[in-house]
């Protein structure tokens, strides 16, 4: 962290001594009025202004160099000119520019970029710039996915957002992501399609950007946890002409992936978009291995210029070794066998996965400033195969119990919502209504299961060669319906309905914003085989956001969750959903014309009637107790951007802090800490591409994940239980680049570090080795 830390003040010093220029002038139209509304932008970078009521533009924070300035605007032709830029100069450049009314398409790209990075996805409703909202939200970009080489959700993409990380690996059926101390729930284009055991783990061939958002953020899209969500923010059709990406992966343990992006206009009114991937990745455990297939189409339909129609379907089609047969176990802790060592077999049945997803988005401009957009979104997924846990550990000797795990998962949601501004004298509103239902059906059976070993013939962690079940292999019955063999215990069922008022209102010019709100959720679920329950509550939300400069702000938030959660108490009492209060304060700032951005934040949740396992449950048993009340705490920071030309930087820290406040166990008491979180974690991903001479296009990338005072699955309070240690990991990578061609090498944990995830299990551990160093190669192509 010192040396995080040494790099990051020379960062700023020559930042703060780097000498900056300005660009100023006016754009005119032929008859010598002002061009009103015209983007003014340095080509290749996100620098730019728009002119006002008199034509004015003003461009400053310039580095010295070579450019193409572009004027482009709806009325308007467009216009490129070759400049050179002196440093700590300012240059007045004025412009006489045509009439047009055919560039609305360069238009849309160019404000499509910017509010790319300034604004969160329509799918959060939200119409304020991310600097100026009273919550800490992080966007992760497709530019940063495809630098890092990320390939899933449980694939190192957290490492971009502070205070995040998956408490455990669960292969990669599905990435279960932890930040603030809890579960965060995944969303889906705005949809929480958060289940027990999934979604199906998220492939970035897709995805277009990840929003991360801290605190309470289900309070408009529906129900979600207190920690927070992330938000999968689809690919769909720009209305583009013709164009699209092939990109090829390949690397360690025989990983090979192809995937290609089409993106094309086919009418002035019809546009389409495909995506898809194909993958076959093995492990550096035997017998693992992990075959994707996606086709992903999608289809926009512009009605008119204010209204649109966008439908997607998302296939997925997964081929998996065995869920839980990674898992080592041992009677001694952690890390006590070779990290390759495995507890698969290759006689066992794949678990085979078929995901269906189906979106349909309308969007209205009814008049100006007000929208009204409704949404439908249906998931399908359905899972056949096997998973294993530990019949009973000897020592170095293991018996393999291995389990059948069909279930399906059937989502459907509908979300009406309108957004608005009026002015009542000088103050500004900003309003959502919303009305959000949906419903979660999921049924599993997996109660049929088998011993691989019997007698005194178990499977030995430490033998050389392959050992094959000395009781045979399963042979489950699924001649029954699942609904039947699911039933009761196999099911969760969950229905709700809310709604949502928002206004937000802005002062002195909007320097203010007072955000006030409030949503009324009632929720209807059933769970193993209980009782069905009814509950609904009034959530309110108070923030409060404050402009020191153009550049800074400062926000405070105040509002509560309200939470369904699936169990079954051992007593057979109600079970009651998560309510909890969130506050936190916080500040923003961009540097030199939001090249690059800091987030800084404190907050606190308390959460009550969160259900926990029963630590007195017997292997077959899932019984849960409420365990009172507890509060997590923390402070999180956040730079992203462009230091200086060519320079990326992606720092984060965080720290957190989980705690039982009022217990209702024993076995718990006020003060013992809340399992699955670590206490300090701090990333880094260094890139940079070198500018100009024989060199330009080339890159180098260095990064590091550091999470320290780890806690487990298991509960601190567990008698002699022993730590899971420190987490590093370095990984590094060199690439070279131009507008069409993209290769990157990338080495990941280049120290070769012995990393792992685990936790107390009974009378023994259990723990889950990463990948040791490996190494991944991409080649892109842009057409």
């Amino acid at each position: 962290m010192k040396i995080f830390l040494t790099i990051l003040f020379t960062f700023f010093l020559n930042t703060l001594l780097f000498a900056q220029s300005t660009i100023n002038g006016t754009v005119q139209l032929n008859d010598g009025t002002p061009a009103v509304a015209v983007n003014v932008y340095l080509e290749g970078t996100t620098i730019g202004a728009t002119t006002n009521a008199s034509g004015f533009y003003e461009i400053k924070n310039i580095e010295a160099g070579d450019y193409t300035l572009k004027i482009a605007g709806i009325i308007i032709k467009p216009v490129s000119k070759k400049i050179s830029v002196e440093a700590n100069k300012t240059q007045t450049l004025d412009f006489i520019v045509e009439e047009s009314s055919d560039n609305l398409n360069e238009v849309s790209v160019r404000a499509s970029s910017v509010e790319s990075k300034s604004n969160v996805s329509t799918s959060l409703r939200l119409q304020t710039e991310i600097e100026k909202l009273p919550q800490n939200i992080q966007l992760i970009q497709k530019e940063d996915l495809n630098n890092q080489i990320v390939l899933s959700m449980s694939d190192g993409l957290l490492r971009n957002v502070s205070g995040t990380m998956r408490l455990e690996h669960w292969g990669d059926a599905y990435a279960r992501v932890n930040m603030r101390g809890s579960r965060a729930s995944a969303f889906f284009n705005g949809v929480n399609i958060t289940s027990s055991w999934g979604p199906l783990t998220e492939d970035m061939s897709y995805v277009e950007r990840v929003e991360f958002v801290k605190g309470p953020a289900g309070f408009m899209m529906s129900s979600g946890e207190p920690s927070g969500i992330y938000n999968i923010v689809t690919k769909k059709p720009t209305g583009e002409d013709f164009n699209g990406s092939v990109r090829f992966t390949t690397g360690s343990y025989d990983l090979y992936r192809a995937e290609a992006d089409i993106d094309t206009k086919i009418t002035d009114k019809l546009s389409a978009r495909l995506n898809v991937m194909g993958q076959n990745k093995n492990s550096f455990r035997d017998y693992e291995y992990n075959d994707r297939y996606i086709v992903a189409p999608s289809l926009r339909y512009d009605f008119d210029s204010k209204t649109k129609l966008t439908a997607e379907y998302i296939y997925q089609k997964a081929k998996m070794s065995n869920i839980g047969a990674a898992y080592i176990f041992s009677t001694e802790g952690y890390a006590t066998y070779p990290a390759e060592t495995t507890l698969g077999d290759p006689g066992l049945e794949p678990s085979l996965v078929d995901d269906r997803t189906f979106n349909v988005n309308f969007q209205h401009e009814f008049r100006k400033d007000w929208k009204v957009t409704a949404q439908t979104t249906y998931v399908n997924s359905y899972q056949v195969g096997q998973s294993m846990w530990a019949g009973a550990v000897q020592e170095d000797l293991i018996q393999r119990n291995v389990s059948l795990f069909e279930s399906s998962n059937i989502m459907k949601f509908a979300q009406v919502y309108v957004n608005g501004k009026v002015m009542t004298g000088s103050v500004s509103h900003k309003l959502i209504g919303a009305l959000d239902v949906g419903t979660k059906e999921y049924m599993a059976d997996w109660n049929q299961s088998h011993l691989l070993e019997t007698g005194e013939n178990y499977f030995s962690m430490t033998a050389d060669n392959y050992q094959a079940p000395t009781n045979g292999y399963p042979d489950f019955d699924l001649s029954r319906p699942l609904e039947i063999r699911s039933s009761p215990y196999g099911r969760i069922n969950l229905r709700y309905s809310g709604i949502y008022i928002q206004d937000e209102l802005g002062f002195l010019d909007d320097k203010i914003r007072l955000t006030l709100a409030t949503r009324f959720t009632d929720i209807s679920q059933s769970a193993y085989g209980g009782a069905e329950r009814k509950a609904s509550k009034w959530t309110p939300r108070i923030g409060l956001s404050g402009s020191v400069d153009e550049h800074t702000s400062i926000y405070t938030l105040y509002d509560q969750s309200f939470v369904p959660q699936a169990g079954i108490l051992r007593n057979g009492e109600d079970i009651k959903p998560i309510t909890g209060n969130n506050l936190e304060i916080g500040v923003k700032r961009d540097w030199f014309d939001k090249k690059w951005t800091t987030t800084l934040s404190v907050y606190q949740i308390l959460k009550k009637n969160e259900l926990i396992s029963d630590p007195n449950n017997a292997p077959t048993e899932q019984y849960s107790i409420v365990k009172g009340e507890s509060e997590a705490k923390g402070v999180e920071f956040d730079l992203r951007g462009e230091i200086v030309k060519g320079l990326n930087l992606t720092l984060n820290y965080a720290f957190t802090e989980n705690k039982i406040t009022e217990s209702n166990i024993e076995s718990l008491v006020e003060g013992d800490l809340v399992p699955g979180y670590a206490k300090h974690t701090a990333n880094t991903w260094i890139a940079y591409k070198h500018q100009t001479g024989f060199l330009k296009g080339a890159g180098i990338s260095l990064g590091a994940t550091v999470l320290a005072d780890r806690t487990t699955w298991g509960w601190a309070s567990v008698p002699n239980q022993k730590s899971l240690g420190d987490y590093t990991k370095v990984d590094a990578g060199v690439s070279w680049g131009n507008e069409k061609l993209q290769v990157t090498l990338n080495i990941y944990n280049l120290l070769d570090e012995y990393l792992y995830s685990g936790a107390p299990y009974g009378a023994f551990y259990y723990y889950q080795a990463e990948a040791p160093r490996n190494w991944r190669l991409a080649l892109a192509y842009k057409f």
